[in-house]
């Protein structure tokens, strides 16, 4: 059962301490967890507002359908033509917008709380040009199309990315966030150029594909990338929720985890890994999407008020906003990309500014 009453602790003294929020208290025996309610009541908002664009977007098209059509058609009740419209045709790419959003965001969340710096997200920091990289060497110079190639390839670019980046950033024995970001910056630009090398040197048309692809979209994706997609995804997770709690004890620094009995570069480096899979994961499907990685857990902390590594509003945030960007770029005719590139540089003007007034 659960309980709802102002979060606080009781110390060794027997003086209860108030955090200042409310929250609900779930119990399972000896187990319980402080959930805040705002925290819920916003996840609850998000969640509801993912399902209406969601089932919203099924009706967008060439062929536009209404709510009772899409939901008739979600439960089986109408044609087949119907049926086939958005079942077969439109709930993948709704699908696929829902999960890459969540893979990125959840990414960007790790790597903001390694960082401890809201810039620290794998598009800034080279990480998801390492993926795109390793995924157009599959592509171009393998010739292979296949998705698992691809999600291997671009896996292994950015792991191997990440790797490089760290070793740089390291410094005096530790790594130094703001450095590890600027490493990143330097080797993403480096792999941008390598990118463009290997584009030239294949014939025009697999150089064209290959260039569409890397806009970032998600035309063409069905059922058969879906749930491979979705079952890495759901892999991911479970890893995830493990090693969540010990990630938000390393934001206290490394001789506070360890202090508590953590082996903080073991973490350190099964986040990565994590974060690096996440992003390869989106890469491999429907390419690189900017910006997602690093707007939504920023979004989400302003929206809970809260700290630390926040996966769920994460998520869900992340699943809104690129759902919404897919929505805009077949309103537009756009790759879903060319969208979030857009808003999301938008989106780093206005953080540098409250970053840069923040620190003056």
């Amino acid at each position: 059962m659960s309980t709802v009453h102002r979060a606080g602790t009781t110390g060794t003294t027997g003086v209860r301490l108030e955090h200042g929020y409310r929250a609900l208290v779930p119990r399972l025996g000896r187990v319980s967890a402080l959930i805040p309610v705002r925290s819920v009541i916003v996840c609850a908002i998000l969640a509801v507002a993912v399902a209406a664009l969601g089932i919203a977007s099924l009706g967008m098209g060439s062929f536009p359908l209404g709510i009772g059509e899409v939901i008739d058609a979600l439960l089986g009740r109408s044609d087949q033509q119907t049926r086939l419209l958005v079942v077969g045709w439109r709930l993948p790419r709704m699908l696929f917008a829902v999960l890459c959003g969540t893979a990125l965001a959840l990414s960007g969340a790790i790597f903001q709380s390694l960082t401890r710096n809201p810039l620290g997200s794998p598009d800034i920091i080279g990480f998801s040009s390492g993926s795109y990289t390793g995924a157009i060497v599959v592509m171009l110079l393998l010739g292979s199309s296949r998705y698992l190639d691809i999600a291997a390839g671009a896996l292994l670019g950015g792991c191997v990315t990440a790797a490089v980046v760290y070793l740089l950033a390291i410094r005096r024995g530790s790594v130094q966030s703001f450095r590890l970001i600027i490493m990143g910056i330097g080797i993403g630009a480096m792999l941008s150029s390598l990118n463009s090398g290997l584009m030239l040197m294949v014939d025009v048309d697999t150089a064209m594909l290959a260039a569409v692809w890397g806009a970032g979209s998600l035309n063409a994706l069905g059922h058969a990338q879906l749930w491979p997609m979705a079952l890495c995804l759901a892999v991911l997770l479970v890893l995830l929720v493990a090693v969540a709690a010990p990630l938000r004890q390393l934001e206290l620094g490394d001789d506070a985890a360890r202090s508590l009995g953590l082996r903080a570069n073991r973490i350190r480096a099964l986040s990565v890994i994590l974060g690096v899979a996440l992003t390869a994961l989106v890469t491999a499907a429907a390419g690189p999407i900017s910006f997602v990685a690093l707007a939504a857990p920023q979004i989400a902390r302003r929206l809970v008020r809260g700290s630390g590594v926040m996966l769920v509003p994460s998520a869900l945030v992340g699943s809104l906003v690129l759902l919404g960007s897919d929505v805009l770029a077949q309103r537009l005719g756009f790759p879903v990309g060319v969208v979030t590139v857009s808003l999301g540089g938008a989106y780093l003007v206005w953080l540098l500014a409250v970053e840069f007034r923040a620190r003056r």
